[in-house]
């Protein structure tokens, strides 16, 4: 398997997180999101501790709640003593909701509206990761408006290819994303930020993509970066308490894909870090990294009911399912991997290779191609492994199809953290 919270039991059901999934498919009906309450503690323990051995001080991740956004995993994290990134005003009000601590959340953007400034400051929001000149010019008004001076991290491009998708790669020059060391415009705002009253100029940011499996492209990004501290230090006299590499490492969605030490390469990193501290001559910054994907990812699964199996003789064999890109839209826009069970059949023998196909009247509706499974049948569950990440929290009302329910389990219990939607949800605003 995959991963080491998924199982077969003696009835040849597929289980996750010590549940039979068919048992819970029945239960709370499909298609149904799961997710591992345990196993997203386990990646904050893991992240939190790795982080204060490899760096030291004050430094701790932050979850990039972008991956999976709703009001109990916003209490999760807080419970587990972590902070967040969140990069927008709906996510915002979600964390609040939830009564997380919001001196502890990051609030990103290309794009921030004055109406989301202002919400964020009144919000008590801790930190603004500054884009562009033009937010920072609005963060200062609004906060002088206030008489506070907000506190702020300004996200630069350091112009690192991480060599992954080229649609979640995000630390190249040409990015929508902050501002480039090597077009100068990186020292351009920084200058900028140390001029006005209402900023409290704290550090800097990068993002230099995801689902990156080597921790060289981080070792990259934070020699660049410290690279970037000492020279601003030497013009301007200005040096950054604390440093934001960001998240991006990879998980598994396929057998073929590596597995990963998240704390062993948190640890190389924080070796170069030290090093070229010394070196360049500046005071090690505290440390911060946003991990999304990689703690929630393999925290989740995603069940389905199995409907027609078309055979198109000498082409191809398509299986339809009760969900699609309206609860799963990664394959169709950037052709993402997954495995693919039946989660009824687990044992049986996988002997018809079939594309998963959605039930939304769109060719792309796809979730998968090339699945070797046993000949599904009408009823069956299929399961679609590590789903926690990008699956809800990219899901739609697309064909006007109600959202799933997301049940999460935790040891012995399963409890609905998020109501599946009904027909009058989805026409709730309608005049």
């Amino acid at each position: 398997m995959i991963s080491d919270n998924i199982s077969i039991n003696s009835a040849g059901h597929l289980c996750f997180a010590g549940h039979d999934t068919v048992e819970l498919a029945g239960k709370y009906g499909t298609p149904l999101y799961l997710i591992d309450e345990q196993r997203v503690r386990e990646r904050c323990r893991i992240y939190a501790e790795a982080m204060k051995n490899a760096f030291g001080g004050d430094s701790h991740p932050l979850f990039a709640s972008k991956a999976l956004s709703f009001k109990r995993i916003y209490e999760i994290i807080n419970e587990e003593g972590i902070g967040t990134d969140i990069v927008s005003p709906g996510e915002l009000y979600t964390a609040v909701l939830a009564g997380f601590p919001m001196e502890k959340a990051y609030f990103h953007g290309n794009n921030k509206t004055d109406e989301d400034i202002a919400f964020a400051i009144d919000s008590k929001i801790g930190y603004f990761v500054c884009d562009n000149i033009e937010e920072l010019k609005a963060i200062n008004a609004e906060a002088g408006n206030r008489g506070i001076r907000q506190n702020i991290l300004l996200r630069i491009t350091p112009g690192i290819d991480p060599h992954t998708l080229e649609k979640i790669s995000t630390g190249k020059v040409d990015s929508k994303f902050g501002a480039a060391i090597e077009t100068g415009q990186a020292e351009e705002i920084t200058a900028a930020a140390l001029t006005l009253p209402n900023i409290r100029l704290r550090g800097f940011h990068c993002h230099i993509g995801s689902q990156i499996f080597e921790f060289e492209p981080f070792c990259d990004a934070a020699r660049t970066m410290l690279s970037f501290i000492a020279d601003i230090k030497a013009k301007h006299g200005y040096e950054a308490e604390e440093l934001n590499l960001g998240g991006g490492m990879a998980v598994r969605y396929k057998e073929e894909h590596p597995s990963i030490s998240y704390a062993d390469n948190i640890a190389q990193i924080g070796a170069l870090i030290d090093s070229l501290c010394k070196e360049l001559g500046i005071n090690k910054p505290t440390i911060l990294m946003e991990p999304g994907r990689s703690i929630v990812a393999d925290a989740g699964m995603t069940l389905y009911t199995a409907g027609t199996l078309k055979e198109i003789k000498g082409f191809k064999t398509y299986v339809s399912i009760d969900g699609g890109m309206c609860d799963n839209p990664r394959y169709a826009l950037y052709g993402s991997p997954y495995t693919v069970m039946l989660a009824n059949r687990a044992n049986d023998e996988a002997d018809c290779v079939c594309t998963v196909a959605g039930r939304c009247c769109e060719s792309g509706d796809l979730i998968q191609e090339n699945v070797a499974l046993p000949r599904p049948k009408r009823g069956d569950i299929v399961a679609v492994l590590t789903t926690g990440a990008y699956n809800y929290s990219m899901s739609s009302n697309y064909n006007r199809l109600p959202r799933p329910a997301l049940v999460m389990l935790d040891g012995d219990r399963d409890y609905v953290a998020v109501r599946r939607e009904t027909y009058a949800d989805i026409t709730r605003n309608d005049v």
